[in-house]
């Protein structure tokens, strides 16, 4: 016996759903190097004299609103902790995805036991950008980034004390955490990660490695 046109439509329309939301989320698939569509504004860099590795840079405030990521953009959002600044740095990248249209997943540890191991997992998804929010994150990044090369990290709120050429971060006076080596910044300020500061951080960043600024360190006491 034929199934009812109403259960036939139903089934098509279902199918119709999933095969249309699995085909735009298969990171599987490659897909075109990602590019900045904008340029930087005057006065992020010296256009003369490109940042050397490691060095520090304060560009202009808004000088990075220009730029804007490519179409099917992949970030992953690898983040620990639940206090306000970690918080403050997470609504700021979803945001931002949401604005730019960008295809963001989350990466979160089940612990400290396992930073570690959601560093691996980000790496394994084979995202254009992995974006890290959190201070627990400093030191698995430390171990991990420089055997991974050819991924591009972008550390918001905090960096790395020996970064190698893919890893990028944006900081400030009351942020600058560098791993527990080094101890928490003197000037850290749990309260200038203000919802203004942290969107002009993952900003800020991605227009930096869009435009193959990468292993430096953006400033942003003026945002």
């Amino acid at each position: 016996m034929r199934p009812p046109l109403r259960a036939v439509a139903i089934l098509a329309a279902v199918a119709a759903f999933v095969t249309g939301c699995s085909s735009g989320d298969d990171w599987s698939q490659p897909h075109a190097k990602p590019t900045a569509v904008g340029t930087l504004g005057p006065g992020f860099v010296d256009p003369s004299a490109r940042p050397a590795p490691e060095a520090t840079i304060t560009p202009r405030p808004g000088s990075w609103t220009g730029v804007h990521p490519s179409a099917d953009y992949r970030v992953v959002l690898l983040t620990a902790g639940a206090d306000a600044p970690t918080k403050a740095l997470v609504a700021a990248v979803e945001q931002w995805a949401e604005e730019e249209h960008v295809d963001l997943r989350t990466v979160t540890p089940d612990g400290p036991h396992d930073l570690l191991h959601a560093v691996t997992r980000a790496l394994e998804m084979a995202p254009d950008l992995i974006v890290s929010a959190g201070n627990d994150l400093i030191d698995p990044l430390a171990l991990v980034t420089a055997s991974h090369l050819s991924q591009q990290f972008l550390v918001v709120g905090a960096e790395l004390a020996e970064p190698t050429h893919n890893v990028t971060a944006v900081d400030w006076s009351g942020a600058s955490f560098r791993g527990e080596g080094l101890g928490m910044s003197s000037t850290y300020d749990a309260a200038s990660f203000t919802a203004e500061r942290c969107a002009a951080a993952i900003r800020a960043g991605v227009a930096a490695v869009l435009n193959d600024l990468t292993g430096i360190v953006i400033w942003l006491d003026q945002h």
